[in-house]
């Protein structure tokens, strides 16, 4: 038979009050009677209920994260999202949240919120023009943006600074000796984090004296298979190219491979600079030069937001900032 929590409290000579605090690390019981009740959760293999949870404190314990319009495939190409979901999982763990990953397809179905009773978002790179935004603003739920620089004050918001990260990886192939310098991006729009990276491309070119020209800025060179074909378009510029700034490091091991399979060696014929520092990014041949921006911080950083949203806590900063930095490997040297 299934142990209920009632099964707990009468074993344990208790009421079940006594048995949820203990449960939820909430109100006063002595160390002597804690001990007593978790050992005989043990014993029992007591699992307490989330919907049963959910019921009395009105929530579900759900919190979904979106990604507008990913495609099937990107997700488990990219360790970028895994090593998000860690962070977020890792934020919610002791509240004994559950955390799922939703793609949106174009059609904008947000039914799943409802239908889950989901008690709050984490939103990653979104369109604030878009359909979808205006969707989930109305849904008046609990809701963090991530990497969306929306220009509304009181949301809850979390990003890295992706214009310095523009600026250092830019800046860096400058001082190698660099002059043509391809910018590999996804999608450009007037905001968003390519954006803000192309603006810190543009700033350390002016500071160089060198002219900003748009033919190399590649799109569409976001993943692996981006990159890979990213390749064929830089070979096919009519500038003589030195360096790559890729801002994806997955994009920039797919530009890497087709760089390679074109007779092209990185970094003798070709400088590359990666974006992200995912845990491949050093075991890769040659080892990937990148801006490293901590992608596990960052997702337990929106967890917590969200979590204080849900539980009626302040905040004392709600639109949270994060760092970058340059980690030179290998796959980057000066012009000789």
């Amino acid at each position: 038979m299934k142990v209920t929590i009632k099964d707990i409290a009468r074993e344990a000579g208790v009421s079940v009050a006594t048995v949820s605090n203990v449960l939820n690390g909430k109100g006063r019981v002595s160390a002597e009677t804690a001990e007593r009740i978790q050992r005989i959760i043990a014993e029992k293999n007591f699992v307490p209920s989330t919907l049963a949870r959910g019921l009395k404190n009105k929530n579900t314990q759900l919190i979904s994260v979106i990604v507008p319009y990913l495609k099937r495939g990107n997700f488990e190409e990219n360790p970028f999202f895994w090593q998000l979901i860690s962070g977020v999982e890792m934020g919610t763990k002791d509240h004994k949240f559950n955390v799922m990953l939703t793609r949106v397809e174009q059609d904008n179905d947000l039914s799943f919120v409802q239908m889950h009773n989901v008690d709050g978002l984490i939103v990653v790179g979104i369109d604030a023009d878009s359909e979808l935004y205006r969707s989930i603003l109305a849904l008046k739920i609990p809701t963090v943006f991530m990497d969306s620089y929306i220009d509304q004050p009181g949301l809850y918001q979390v990003h890295n600074d992706d214009l310095l990260g523009g600026y250092l990886g830019t800046k860096h192939l400058i001082s190698q000796g660099h002059t043509k310098i391809v910018l590999v991006v996804g999608k450009l729009a007037d905001r968003g984090v390519d954006f803000q990276r192309l603006l810190g491309y543009k700033k350390a070119l002016a500071e160089a004296g060198l002219a900003y020209d748009a033919r190399l800025v590649l799109e569409n060179g976001g993943s692996m298979l981006g990159g890979y074909h990213a390749a064929q378009k830089l070979i096919s510029l009519p500038e003589k190219v030195t360096a790559a700034f890729v801002l994806s490091d997955i994009g920039a091991m797919g530009l890497i491979k087709g760089l390679y399979e074109m007779g092209k060696e990185v970094p003798a014929d070709l400088s590359v600079v990666g974006y992200d520092d995912i845990f491949y990014s050093e075991y890769t041949i040659p080892s990937l030069t990148t801006i490293r921006q901590d992608i596990f911080k960052k997702g337990k950083m929106a967890a917590d937001l969200l979590l204080a949203q849900i539980n009626g806590e302040p905040v004392t900063e709600k639109n949270i900032l994060l760092p970058v930095e340059l980690k030179v490997r290998a796959s980057t040297a000066k012009i000789l």
